[in-house]
Formats: structure tokens, sequence, C-alpha cells
């Protein structure tokens, strides 16, 4: 933690003494009253007429009342039927239902792009109303507007742009980035979301197009963590492509040139850096889809200096761990019996490290997390990456894969060799779960599901978390019709249940990061936490572990509802800024001070936090002129 971070937290505890030995604070009361409800105040604009219509941010349509229409000079301008917003998503429901069928842009159009398409307009249009939609249906929408659909976006988004939706910087911007960020309307943002565009999901270097992942994740902060959508920023910082079908595509929107790397490349991610947080001191910012050789660095390099948090490798990590920690539950077992599962891990890319450092770390602090705990964690694990298993023999180890090396004597109790192959991990190791992070589509082959039928395990687990649907290891019918109904099945992307036929469901639970990095955006929001620390990151998995019920659990679901996740994500809000008082970090937010957020129960932190999240509600529009 950096000297400010230290200094800020004694001031804290001299203060918070200093008033306890002078009474000065009264109790805080169950009957609190909040006054920083988001979207329910009225809002001053210094537009009329068609420029209100034409701002997808203050834009009603037909929903604004015949006073706002005399107020903003909108008579005649709408049709006379005032509407309401329900009657609206009605009336757009209907539309997207039959263009869902009738609308496609060429025979190869797929259906979820054409979706994507009117959904895009609507917000275009009418941005509340975009996000009223997006709430009310998320479950049949999160889809579409994230993965897997953002994946085929991304690929084609020169074709599919059409006004600009974020910020761009790129290496011939360099020295410009601090008067640029001013070019942003927004007085306050409280979320960036940025990638380089190098490692977008699992479909590799899409250079500029990355910004539709940015857009994506974001449209989800939005939708299940109610922040505030005019003080959200998608960013793309552009330092070229590697990708040879984009640099010789004449209809590319990026730099043509190759990616910078080392000194000049960290120098644009500096600038950038400080860029935004001189303009916005409070903003967090969520790296996204940052190929692994820089995904690590780069966490390390800002994470005690700024309010940031890299998704794929803390993201993915927490998700995965909520998942695994439900397996043992599912497994009958108790939660603090996960040191004793022999896990077997395809990928040792950003995701599949940082669920390694995850895994271990969750491990060892079960097992009294001192040396020795390290050590007994890092033997329940096994690494398979393309040249086969890693182990101490391994030349030119990466070091970030190295602490999970298996050591040669333990190698050759067990049968194995430096580079076995899956299927003989999987065979040796009998393991209690096999997770897949390896964005290799079909790795998961029947040879190495037969292969898991001999694990140790009552109801082995299997995840196949890899991105797009077309990269997921493995499908559940897959594994359900080779492995039999008594298995734990989770993915990164959407699959439908599994109905046997003969009363019995297999659950297909997604193991998506959208349950995990709202929550944990918003609790840090809400905290004022100036550091987003690995104890937060661990109180929003935890909290995900424990969300589902036993009953529940028995039937083989660990992960939630995504029709859920607006009140999941009020739980992992409120239990990052629970951990962020337990570590002092917490520094407030708008009229609620420190002092007086280390007071707050439970009961009282979830109120605080349902009161700060934004509702896609209309608010009443007033003209001021300049």
């Amino acid at each position: 933690m950096t000297k400010w971070n230290s200094l800020s937290a004694s001031l804290m505890k001299r203060l918070k003494l200093h008033y306890q030995m002078n009474n000065s604070i009264p109790a805080i009361t169950q009957a609190r009253s909040f006054t920083t409800s988001e979207g329910h105040r009225p809002t001053i604009i210094h537009k009329r007429s068609l420029d209100i219509l034409h701002d997808p941010w203050f834009n009603k349509g037909t929903a604004f009342s015949m006073t706002e229409r005399d107020r903003l000079d909108l008579r005649g301008l709408l049709p006379p039927n005032v509407m309401s917003s329900e009657q609206q998503i009605e009336r757009f429901m209907v539309d997207l239902k039959r263009l869902e069928v009738q609308a496609r842009d060429g025979p190869l159009d797929p259906n979820a792009l054409a979706k994507w398409r009117i959904l895009n307009r609507l917000h275009d249009r009418n941005e509340t109303m975009y996000y009223k939609v997006l709430v009310a249906h998320i479950k049949e929408y999160a889809p579409i507007v994230y993965t897997p659909t953002v994946g085929l976006v991304c690929q084609n988004y020169s074709g599919l742009f059409r006004r600009p939706r974020g910020m761009y910087f790129s290496a011939e911007d360099r020295g410009e980035m601090m008067s640029m960020v001013y070019n942003w309307p927004a007085e306050q943002v409280d979320m960036i979301v940025v990638t380089d565009g190098s490692r977008i999901l699992g479909l590799g270097d899409l250079g500029v197009h990355g910004i539709g992942i940015a857009i994506g994740k974001l449209d989800i902060y939005v939708a299940a963590a109610g922040i505030n959508p005019q003080r959200v920023l998608p960013v793309m910082i552009d330092v070229g492509t590697n990708n040879e079908e984009l640099l010789k595509n004449p209809l590319y929107l990026g730099l043509q040139e190759h990616r910078l790397d080392g000194d000049e490349y960290l120098a644009v991610i500096d600038e950038f850096m400080e860029a935004v947080f001189t303009r916005w001191p409070h903003v967090i910012v969520q790296f996204e889809d940052f190929q692994s050789k820089w995904a690590f660095k780069l966490l390390q390099r800002y994470r005690n200096t700024y309010r940031m948090f890299n998704d794929d490798v803390q993201g993915t990590a927490g998700v995965a761990i909520a998942g695994l920690l439900g397996a043992v539950r599912a497994q009958g077992r108790p939660m603090i019996d996960f040191p004793k599962q022999k896990i077997v891990v395809a990928g040792a890319g950003s995701a599949g490290i940082g669920v390694l450092n995850a895994a271990r770390k969750t491990m060892a602090r079960m097992l009294g997390n001192n040396e020795s705990a390290f050590e007994a964690a890092r033997s329940q694990f096994w690494v398979v990456d393309a040249q086969g298993l890693i182990t101490e023999e391994r030349e030119n180890i990466d070091q970030d894969a190295s602490p999970f090396a298996r050591k040669v004597k333990e190698i050759n109790r067990q049968g194995l060799r430096e580079g076995a192959s899956l299927v003989e991990v999987v065979q040796k190791v009998k393991p209690d779960v096999l997770l897949g992070l390896s964005a290799v589509g079909g790795l998961f082959t029947k040879e190495v599901l037969e292969a898991l039928k001999g694990s140790t395990a009552t109801r082995p687990a299997i995840f196949a978390m890899s991105n797009p649907t077309t990269n997921a290891e493995c499908t559940p019918e897959q594994a359900f019709s080779i492995l039999g109904e008594n298995i734990i099945f989770a993915s990164g992307s959407p699959f439908k249940d599994i109905n046997f036929g003969n009363g019995h469901i297999g659950h297909c639970n997604q193991g998506n990061n959208m349950y995990l990095f709202p929550g944990s955006g918003l609790g840090t929001l809400l905290s004022g936490a100036p550091i987003v620390s690995d104890g937060m990151l661990q109180a929003a998995a935890e909290c995900l572990a424990a969300y589902m019920t036993e009953d529940e659990v028995h039937e083989g679901i660990i992960y939630p509802s995504i029709s859920r996740i607006r009140d999941i994500t009020k739980e992992i809000a409120a239990a990052v800024i629970m951990e962020a008082i337990e570590e002092d970090l917490v520094a407030g937010y708008r009229d609620v001070d420190a002092r007086e957020l280390q007071k707050f129960n439970k009961e009282q932190i979830l109120e605080f936090v349902k009161n700060n999240m934004w509702d896609p509600d209309y608010p009443t529009v007033v003209y001021h002129q300049d």
C-alpha cells in the first residue's frame, strides 16, 4: 500500500478514536434517511426543441408530458398521445419480436447480431428506455449486449460503426492525452472500462474493434449495478495491431501498424492513466482483455496507486472461486473442505493464472495462511497448457506459471511426465474438478471426459469457462451424455439446461464475470476506497458462493439466474464495502462520510447501496438558459 493510503488509514483511526471519546457523533439508527438516491432529481439542461429529441441522454420520446412539451418547446414535434414508459417498452418489444424474424442485413447476418443492431438503434435514440428494456429483460438480452454476441460485434465492428460511443486514445496521441480527456462532456465519470484490443474474449487481436467489449461491459455495469450511464466511459487504447488481416483491410478503423511493445507501450498506458485520474481523481478503471503478456504487469504497476482492477485476472478468478466453493457444497461437503479438492486446470494464460493464484490463496487461508499452508495448497493443482503438463523440467517456463509447476518427485510417483497430455493427467490424477480456461473450443474431448469417469469425487465438476460459446472447452450435452446426470457443469457463456426426460434437469451454470465485476465496482465506488484490495475481491467471491440456498446447490445449481443479477450485485457491493471497512480503506461517498459508514450495520449498508443504484426512470426535465 502507498504511503498516502497508510497515512489516510492512520488518520481515520485517530479521528474515529477522537470522536468516540467525545461522543460527538450520534448513534446511527435504523431510520437513517438517505438523500443520495440516484435518478430522482430534476435534470437541468441547456437544450430545447429538436436538440433534446436528438440527445439520447435526455430524450423521452412520446413519454414527455404535455407540461414538459410546453416548457421545452416540444409541442408539435411529437405525436399527441403521451405514453408511459411501460407502453413504450411494450411497443418496442412487439417490434423487436417481429424484427427478430424479419430484420436481416443480408442472408449471413445471424439472428443475435440483428438483435444487437435493433437494441443499439434504441440506445442511439433513447438511452433511458434502452436501459429500462435491458433491466426488465436482462436474462434475455445480456447475451446480446455482452458475451457471447459481443464477440461477434467486435469481429464486425468496422462495418457496424455508426456513431462514436466512448473515447479512443492512440499511439499517435502521445503528449496530448492530458488535454484530450477534457473533450469528454461529462464532468464526473465513475467507471471506465479500457482495453487495448489485444485479446478480445478468446478471439485474439481485434485491434480497435475491441471497443465493443468495453461498451458491453459498461452496459452491464448500468443494468446490474445501477451505475449512472452518464458517468461511464468506454475507452480503446490503440497501440496498433498484429492481426495481419486488419493491417491489410482498407476499411479498418484503427492504426494500421504493428503493436507497440516494451517501454513505448508502457509510456502510452502510463500517460492514459495519469490523464484520466487527473481529470477524474475518484474514477475506477477496469482493465479488460489485455493479452497475458501485459495483464499481470499492468495490474502490479497500478493497483497500489490507482483505483483499478483487471477483470480477466481478478474477476474471472473470483467467479471461478465462487463456483469451486459451490461445487464443494454440491458434493455434500462444507466449504472448508475446499483445500482437499484435486483440480486440473487447462490453460495458463492471464485468466488461468489469475484463477490459480486466487484459489491457492483461498485454500491457504483455510489452512492457516502460513508458508506450509501455501505449499499444501499448491500441491492441489495440475496445470496443462498447449505444451502439456507444466513441471519443473519445463524450459523457459513463464514466471507467472512457475509456482504451479509440479515437482519431479511428485510426477514420478503419479506416473506422469513433463508435457503429459490432458487425457493422461486426468487419468492419473482422477480430479474432483476439471477447469477449462484455455480459449480452445472442444478441448475437453470425448477421451478427456471418459477419463474423468475415474474421478474420486462423488460429483465431479466440469468448468468450461472460455468465451465466447465457440471457445467453450465442451458443451453441456457432451458432458452429461458421457458422464451422466451426477456432475456439476458450468460454462462462461450461456447454454440451455438439459432435460433428461425423467423429471431430472442437468443445470448449465453460467459462471460469467458479470456476477462479480458490477458489484465489485459499485462497492468500491460507494466505499470510497482508494484501491481495490484482494480482500475486497475475495469478499465478493465468497458472497456469491454463499448466495445459493442448500436446496439449489443440491440440485446442481452453483450460480444464480441472471434474472437476479441486480439483487446479487447489491449483496456483493455491500460485502465489498464491509471488507473495505474491515481493512480501514473506506473514505465515504457523497453525504455519507467514512466515520458514518463505519458505524453502519449490514442492513444499513444494503439500504445505502440500494439508494445509490441508478434506475432507468425518466426524470423531470427543466430548461435553464445559459
